[in-house]
């Protein structure tokens, strides 16, 4: 062993927890961004049953529009 003084460093976040998008509570790094294994699944499953959908509204009155792709 030698007389050196042992060196504990902090590590400081990078950033500030946010608020898990399920649930509200602060998110956990090994979950980022949710708070849990159990939000992050929730999550996952919305977006595998379709309920993530940006709407379309087709306006019909654009004369740009050629209905050309």
């Amino acid at each position: 062993m030698s007389d050196e003084p042992e060196h504990t460093a902090k590590v400081a976040p990078l950033r500030k927890p946010l608020p898990c998008p399920e649930c509200g509570h602060p998110s956990h790094r090994e979950h980022y961004p949710f708070c849990s294994d159990r939000c992050r699944t929730q999550d996952l499953s919305r977006w595998l049953k379709g309920s993530y959908a940006i709407p379309v509204a087709e306006d019909e009155s654009n004369p740009d529009d050629d209905g050309r792709f």
